[in-house]
Formats: structure tokens, C-alpha cells, sequence
């Protein structure tokens, strides 16, 4: 219907005008959309955001490298591992993890507590903090690998979860959205291919809604440039802020609906 395709563009808009500058696609917080008010099924919901992601993508990560914040080693560390882990992860969405219950309850127990340890982290930070703290590369391929595992089961990418963890470590926004970003694009296009795969092999719903999702990532084409823009004239406190209430609002939301069905 004509009236989906223009909520949709809305909402990816909307989400990743917001999200750009703490470096989340927006995705995530276009599931309660997809799901409730467009009425994408589930699993095709996980690959309808993928899709979204590989449309919304390339605006904020364009205006990130017009402004040199692509060229960190960061970006090419978190893509690297993400990129396997996503592949996992679309596998496991499809076989093991179909229905929507678990789907819900496995988002709400990720994001509620790393929302609210990145706040806390924001209002009380550690005496010897960084800023340019950064995991090892060992720690980091792991990190990066299972996170990129569980956004291949529910269409994120990685990046609504790395940027909390990451963020909590001390690593400026400045440096980290992009990189983030950057892993969600390339994680999502090979999520998203996986899920075509996929499709071919599964009777159930699992290939993206392309109408919507391509009206969902055209918003988030106009809303990542316009976030990513506005972002080096936000402070680094309410960046972090945003990023660790989004991520905590989402867990709540989820866990109640999880508790309620």
C-alpha cells in the first residue's frame, strides 16, 4: 500500500537523523515500526533491515569520509570480523530462532543493560579514563565476531551494539561513529545476501520486503547525511547520553512486550 511506503520513508528519516551521530544506522529502532504499524512478518522483518541498512548506509558514511573520519584503523578492524559473524547469525535467524517471542526477549536482554551501563559510564566516568581506550585486537576480533553474529539474527549489523560497548571504553564519538557505521553497512550487505540465500531453502518468510525496505533506507540515505553532519557540533556528553538511552528505551520497550505476549 502507498501509505506504508511513505510511513516507512518517514520513519528511516526520522531514526537515522537521530542515530547518525552516536553511530547507529537506526535499524533497531525501525523494528517496532516494521513490526507493529507496517506489519512485516517475522523473520522477514531481520532481512527487510538489512536491506535498510545497505540503502541508509552509504549517507552518513559519505559525509563521515568527506570529513576524514573513515581513515582510523579502527573501521577496517570492526568490518573484518563483523562481516563472518553476520553470516552465522543470518543462518541461525532463519533455523533455530524464528519466532517473534524469542526474537524480543533476546533484544531487550542485550540493550537494556548496555544502555544503562554506557548512561552510568557517561555520569560517573572511571577516574583514569581514556579517550583513546581501545580493546586489544584479540578482544576486539571477538567482540566484533559475536556481535556481528547476533546482529545477523535480528537485522542490526553490529553497530547499535558495538557502539555502546565501545563507547563505555572510552573511545570518542568522533572516531567511533564512523567506524561503527562503516561495519553495519558492510555487515548488512552480506546479511542481506545471506537472506536471499536463505529464502531459497526455508518455505517460511524469510526474504527482505524490498518495497519497504527501500523506502525505509531512502529515509535513512537523507537522515544519516543530515546526523552525521550535525554531529561534530554536539557534545561528546550527549552523544554518549543518546546513544546509551536509545539502546536502554528499546530494551524496556521490548522486554514489555516480551512480558505482555
Amino acid at each position: 500500500m502507498e501509505w506504508t511506503v511513505w510511513v516507512g520513508f518517514a520513519a528511516g528519516l526520522l531514526i537515522s537523523t537521530v542515530t547518525a551521530p552516536v553511530g547507529v544506522s537506526g535499524a533497531v529502532f525501525l523494528l517496532p515500526v516494521q513490526l507493529s504499524v507496517l506489519g512485516v512478518p517475522s523473520p522477514a522483518v531481520t532481512p527487510t533491515n538489512l536491506l535498510f541498512n545497505v540503502v541508509a548506509g552509504p549517507g552518513a558514511l559519505w559525509r563521515y569520509r568527506r570529513d576524514g573520519a573513515l581513515r582510523a584503523g579502527l573501521a577496517r578492524r570492526l568490518v573484518a570480523w563483523t562481516l563472518p559473524g553476520v553470516v552465522i547469525g543470518a543462518a541461525v535467524r532463519v533455523f533455530a530462532l524464528p519466532g517473534p517471542g524469542v526474537f524480543r526477549v533476546l533484544v531487550a536482554v542485550l540493550l537494556l543493560p548496555l544502555g544503562a551501563w554506557l548512561c552510568l559510564r557517561t555520569l560517573r566516568p572511571a577516574r583514569r579514563r581514556s579517550d583513546t581506550a581501545e580493546p586489544s585486537a584479540r578482544v576486539l576480533a571477538a567482540l566484533a565476531l559475536t556481535v556481528g553474529a547476533v546482529g545477523g539474527i535480528y537485522g542490526l549489523g553490529g553497530g547499535s551494539l558495538l557502539g555502546p560497548i565501545l563507547a563505555a571504553r572510552g573511545i570518542p564519538m568522533a572516531r567511533l561513529a564512523p567506524a561503527t557505521l562503516a561495519a553495519t553497512f558492510s555487515t548488512s550487505l552480506a546479511g542481506a545476501a545471506a537472506y536471499v540465500v536463505l529464502a531459497t531453502l526455508s518455505s517460511g518468510p524469510v526474504a527482505p520486503d524490498w518495497t519497504l525496505g527501500l523506502a525505509c533506507g531512502l529515509g535513512g540515505l537523507v537522515g544519516g547525511y543530515l546526523g552525521a553532519r550535525l554531529q561534530p557540533h554536539l557534545p561528546e556528553t550527549a552523544l554518549r547520553l543518546l546513544l546509551g538511552m536509545l539502546a536502554a528505551t528499546l530494551g524496556t520497550l521490548y522486554a514489555t512486550q516480551a512480558m505482555v505476549r
